[in-house]
């Protein structure tokens, strides 16, 4: 690894941290960001997963100081997600390169026009856990499913469960986001790491950067107009890289 390379890597990390906090996308900067630094596909996901676990458990932690605690439901929730964590990251494992590429670009295309889609304004309550439904729990597999695949993009199916389907507070479904995929990334990236599809050394740099976005972005309260601003700024350099992919 360059020195250029780790700089990339921490600033990028920065950005994806902070991003994955308060809305959703980093992983549109970072899978492809470690496939553009030469690791293969299927290693940069695997990769891309220590990052992920970093940066959750520093969201997590800040979280917890800052006084917002939904252990309990988010580990019930935590469940039906790890199950279908393993088993996306066991099909990740299965898909060939130019496979994974193709779908990597076009979920990066779909989750670029959602992120610009206004959210609608709901009247929320808290989640208590008679409102958990079998609905609920098969929402939670496949989202866990869908981030043991990819990740990419996946804090938009939380936004799309938790905050439209349940009603829970936009600032809520953030702290059950971390939570949540913090317990279901730990077995994908078990599987990943058995397979060697693991590096270490990028994995834990660019951890490093996302760590700090992450606490970061627990600490700012950011106003509509400038997480409008984020999710913009977001798209922009996505589809940089989906023309940066297609172009090889």
């Amino acid at each position: 690894m360059t020195l250029l390379e780790g700089l990339a890597l921490l600033l990028i990390g920065a950005m994806a941290g902070f991003i994955n906090v308060l809305s959703a996308g980093g992983s549109m900067l970072t899978l492809p960001l470690l496939m553009f630094l030469g690791l293969p596909p299927q290693a940069a996901n695997g990769t891309n997963r220590v990052s992920i676990v970093l940066q959750s458990i520093s969201a997590v932690t800040s979280f917890f100081r800052a006084g917002a605690r939904y252990v309990g439901l988010s580990l019930r929730l935590s469940v039906p997600a790890v199950v279908g964590s393993l088993a996306g990251a066991w099909l990740a494992l299965q898909t060939g390169d130019a496979l994974f590429e193709a779908i990597l670009i076009a979920v990066m295309a779909g989750s670029a026009v959602l992120m610009l889609l206004p959210q609608p304004r709901l009247d929320t309550r808290p989640l208590t856990p008679e409102r958990l439904t079998p609905s609920v729990y098969l929402a939670m597999f496949v989202i866990g499913l869908y981030g043991g695949f990819i990740q990419v993009g996946v804090g938009i199916l939380f936004i799309v469960v938790l905050y439209r389907m349940l009603k829970i507070d936009l600032a809520q479904v953030n702290v059950f986001k971390v939570l949540i995929v913090l317990v279901y990334t730990i077995p994908a990236l078990a599987i990943f790491l058995v397979n060697d599809q693991v590096r270490w050394s990028y994995g834990l740099v660019l951890a490093a950067g996302s760590m700090s976005g992450a606490w970061l972005a627990v600490k700012v309260n950011m106003s509509p107009r400038g997480a409008f601003v984020v999710k913009w700024l977001t798209v922009v350099v996505i589809i940089a890289i989906i023309l940066r992919l297609l172009l090889g």
